[in-house]
């Protein structure tokens, strides 16, 4: 062969290698991140869920499939960590939107992190959300908008600043930095308002809109399928019948798909039923149609995502945008709208009293439609429509959870894991294809998978603020099939629920005082078999390092426990009617015996005062004339009723808790009521105290917020 041939030969074979190089994804790719809200690891098709999602299917059969991606089991925690790739203490949300006080949980996102977006922006990438935020309490007019996308880095947002509401009217939508009415929005007018519809028909058109040959980052924020559950008729049609067997038999045919599939290891047993069996099931006709409806709202996300990638192939984009599916949390077991009965939250419901187009929703719980219908709530309240407000239980968040333990909130993997599916035709290899990747990885990944792949510089200080480094490890290896580079455990805290995972290893607990756990997750990921007594040393050395990077991450200081505050001494609190106090300056009842006076000048119904969250906490309220007292204790509710109402003159209830956990309900001077708890409450409520509401996570069994409706005069709180 002529010399002059061999070298032409040479240079073609390395102009191919170049171009395959390219082809493989060395040119920068847009990033669509998809996230869904409240929904369990099992809950689309390709991880084993009978609900019909063919094009998530899709993605996974041309793209990667991880088994072990992890959230942090929350909503605002996992949206802090997402955004930001670090841990969501680090963030300044290590709980929700209230503000307890200490470095960690302040509920509001930190100025010393920076958003993907404010990342990615000076790497000349084009930035849009669509969907939620809930990253910042100030949603209201008037409110700072100093942690609203347009501040923290997005160039165009579509969406709600809260978390949860109406499917049909959102709260605090926002269009730019302008809280807007569905009703009265010229740029976006549908025959019918759906927001699973809206997220993602802005999400096409920041697609279709997208200008210039520099790449974008795009965040489509889903709610559902978080409750109420609400869905379209049509979609709600299509699984009529499909649950009729109930929840174990749904429960077993995804366990047994899973295995089929290849997704979970035959070692991993079915984690025990955590609900009644569905033989004793009451109401089972409404319990069917709270999953057809829950099934209708993944289904309809589903269906928006088909017009996103259709607009990507539309305009050829395709091929260089990596697509990530994942979700915040965890099934919810959480209660909503599962009272006996017909609960209406607003008075005289025969009565319409329709909203005018332009008024803004701002509450998370609307009292009526916007045509003026109440709305309703328990089990003799069909579900689906926009006048009601029901989540899909306990039962069913056990099958969203298939095959794990536990749920939203907690660490255990039921309340973490989530689904993620990687699609990136010219960045994952071909050989992989519809396969799995085994390696376990976290939100905080997410950070540094987009700065590797948009070749952007993370800053170690912007305008003399020093940032919290990235956290996490590119994903970008798991695409070509080599190992992540992760030197460091990966670690969770929720509500004093911890964890850590080393290798195959993972040391996790319930609550602040809860013993640890020890699981080989190789053997045994549904977490049944505790080895915590069987390799005591490894346990100790794993809880060290727990300890040691929750103080390091301002995991701790714990709201959850605390032993010293600024009002640990003081023992008397007289509020005001609308007193809203952080966990800092809220009463220190954590193994305290307390009584409470309420002074009322009107009778109603709703919360007198409540100071908790869903992990641990007490409240005090009145429905229907009927007085009740509430303590969370690691999540469980207890309760003690009053045996009879209040008169109609009654102006002051009372409760006193001893120290031995028995309870007396008083009206004046008469007895309503006694009981006995089994405890306590054994750790201090993280979500502060409020009088005439429960606005953060709920205390007692009843609906989010449960404003009072009648008029507080005062309320004393005394510290025994």
């Amino acid at each position: 062969m002529h010399p002059f041939q061999n070298m032409k030969i040479k240079t073609l074979f390395c102009l191919f290698l170049f171009s395959s190089a390219l082809a493989i994804g060395q040119s920068r790719p847009n990033v669509i991140i998809v996230m869904a809200d409240d929904m369990g690891w099992s809950d689309i098709g390709c991880y084993g869920s009978e609900i019909e999602t063919p094009n998530l299917d899709r993605l996974a059969k041309k793209g990667l499939r991880f088994t072990q991606f992890y959230n942090t089991g929350r909503c605002c925690p996992t949206r802090a960590s997402l955004l930001t790739g670090t841990y969501p203490h680090q963030a300044g949300i290590g709980h929700m939107m209230n503000d307890t006080g200490l470095p960690g949980y302040k509920g509001d996102l930190g100025s010393d992190v920076q958003t993907i977006a404010e990342v990615l922006k000076p790497a000349k990438y084009s930035t849009y959300l669509s969907g939620k935020w809930h990253v910042t309490p100030k949603i209201h007019p008037g409110s700072s908008q100093h942690n609203w996308p347009r501040q923290r880095g997005f160039d165009r947002f579509y969406g709600t600043i809260h978390g949860a509401g109406s499917f049909f009217d959102p709260n605090s939508l926002t269009r730019q930095n302008t809280l807007i009415s569905p009703y009265a929005d010229k740029e976006y007018e549908p025959e019918v308002f759906y927001y699973t519809d809206a997220i993602n028909d802005h999400a096409t058109r920041f697609i279709n809109e997208h200008k210039g040959e520099d790449p974008f980052f795009l965040y489509i924020a889903h709610t559902a399928p978080h409750w109420p559950m609400h869905a379209l008729p049509e979609d709600i049609e299509k699984y009529k019948g499909r649950y009729d067997a109930g929840w174990e038999t749904i429960r077993a045919k995804r366990y047994q798909k899973q295995l089929d599939m290849g997704l979970i290891d035959p070692k991993w047993k079915l984690s025990n039923r955590d609900a009644e069996a569905w033989k004793d099931a009451k109401n089972k006709e409404w319990e069917i149609r709270l999953m057809e409806v829950y099934a209708a709202m993944v289904d309809r996300l589903d269906q928006g995502l088909g017009n996103v990638i259709a607009a990507l192939e539309k305009r050829k984009m395709l091929d260089n945008t990596l697509v990530m599916f994942i979700a915040d949390n965890g099934g919810c077991a959480e209660g909503m709208g599962r009272k006996e009965g017909i609960q209406y939250k607003d008075s005289d419901p025969d009565i319409l009293r329709p909203m005018k187009a332009s008024d803004l929703q701002m509450d998370m719980i609307p009292k009526r439609t916007r045509d003026g219908v109440v709305v309703k709530q328990g089990t003799e309240v069909m579900t689906g429509g926009d006048d009601t407000y029901h989540g899909y239980g306990r039962a069913w968040a056990n099958v969203s959870n298939t095959p794990f333990r536990e749920y939203k909130h907690w660490v255990h993997e039921g309340g973490i894991s989530t689904p993620l599916v990687a699609h990136w035709p010219k960045g994952i290899s071909p050989k992989l294809h519809g396969k799995f990747e085994h390696q376990p990885a976290h939100l905080i990944d997410l950070m540094a998978t987009c700065v590797d792949l948009a070749k952007a510089e993370y800053p170690l200080e912007v305008k003399g603020q020093k940032i919290v480094p990235m956290q996490g490890v590119s994903l970008k290896p798991t695409f070509s099939g080599k190992n992540l580079n992760r030197k460091n455990p990966i670690y969770w805290e929720h509500e004093g629920n911890r964890a850590i995972r080393i290798g195959k290893w993972k040391l996790v607990a319930k609550g602040a005082n809860g013993a640890w756990e020890l699981y080989d997750l190789d053997a045994d990921r549904s977490e049944l078999n505790n080895l915590a007594s069987v390799h005591e040393e490894h346990a100790k050395e794993m809880a060290d390092k727990w300890e040691a990077w929750a103080i390091e991450a301002k995991a701790k200081p714990w709201p959850w426990n605390r032993k010293k505050s600024s009002v640990s001494k003081k023992k008397v609190f007289n509020l005001a009617p609308d007193a809203n106090l952080p966990m800092g300056v809220s009463p220190m009842i954590a193994k305290k015996a307390f009584e409470v006076e309420v002074q009322i000048e009107k009778q109603g119904n709703g919360i007198l005062v409540a100071q908790g969250g869903d992990a641990h906490g007490w409240g005090l309220s009145i429905e229907n004339g009927i007085s009740k007292f509430f303590v969370c204790l690691s999540g469980k509710v207890e309760a003690v009723t009053a045996k009879e109402k209040l008169g109609a003159k009654d102006s002051k209830i009372s409760v006193k808790l001893n120290s031995s956990g028995k309870v007396e309900l008083h009206a004046g001077k008469r007895m309503l009521g006694t009981g006995k708890f089994n405890s306590l409450v054994k750790e201090m409520p993280a979500d502060g105290l409020q009088v005439g509401r429960d606005a953060g996570g709920t205390v007692g069994n009843y609906d989010n917020e449960f404003a009072f409706d009648g008029k507080i005069k005062r309320v004393k709180i005394k510290i025994n």
